[in-house]
């Protein structure tokens, strides 16, 4: 089970994460819901490592938790230039021999015999994905995997990550679009102001999303009228 208990985090003495406590088991897609600035990619770093905690814990089956057992695939993946998508892959797949990174591709059909200078930023997230897939690590964090990725290459992520489910991993996913989410969620926390407000099951989804048009109705509609008016 990852555990994630009193997590403080922020920049420049401002915190951004502000006591976040959240629980995730082997063989659940979790996904976290919030507003851009609500602290979504901040506590994917935090727990990942690249942005320090001031306070709380990351534990991983009562352990603290390391990078090592972490793949994360961030909202803008940073390739170096001037190198090869196959090469990329070879790298980041140097110690999973069981990795086929030309299976892998029968699926996302990208050129990795080309730059990926030259990849569109779909693109550049499907090989990303293809990256994480290969470090075959039992905790998969995924911040807004889902943007500016086509419609067809968003299904077959979903069927993917359903698949890595059944295998046993801790998925984390990250995004501030509903719809996103509800395919392939099991169960939904919604982040507001670096706290979680609370999170919602499968079936409780359609209440979700009332709260979420009713939120949007009120703050709006007056607005709206004197517009309209």
């Amino acid at each position: 089970m990852l555990i994630i208990d009193q997590l403080v985090a922020g920049y420049g003495g401002e915190p951004v994460l502000k006591g976040v406590n959240l629980q995730s088991e082997p063989g659940v897609i979790h996904g976290i819901l919030g507003r851009n600035g609500a602290g979504k990619t901040t506590l994917f770093k935090t727990i990942y490592g690249f942005k320090e905690k001031e306070e709380g814990s990351v534990t991983l089956s009562g352990e603290a938790l390391t990078n090592r057992s972490i793949a994360f695939l961030e909202t803008n993946p940073f390739f170096y230039s001037y190198m090869k998508g196959k090469e990329y892959l070879g790298i980041i797949a140097a110690d999973n021999k069981e990795f086929d990174q030309e299976k892998w591709n029968a699926i996302f059909d990208l050129p990795l015999d080309e730059l990926v200078d030259t990849y569109s930023t779909g693109m550049r997230k499907k090989l990303a994905f293809m990256g994480m897939l290969a470090l075959d690590r039992p905790i998969l964090i995924l911040d807004e995997p889902f943007s500016g990725v086509d419609i067809e290459s968003n299904e077959k992520i979903y069927q993917i990550l359903n698949r890595l489910k059944k295998q046993g991993k801790i998925i984390l996913l990250s995004s501030h679009i509903l719809s996103s989410f509800t395919g392939v969620c099991d169960r939904i926390s919604v982040l507001v102001k670096g706290r979680f407000e609370r999170t919602y099951e499968q079936k409780e989804f359609e209440e979700l999303e009332a709260s979420i048009k009713a939120d949007i109705h009120r703050n709006i509609d007056s607005t709206l009228n004197e517009l309209f008016s």
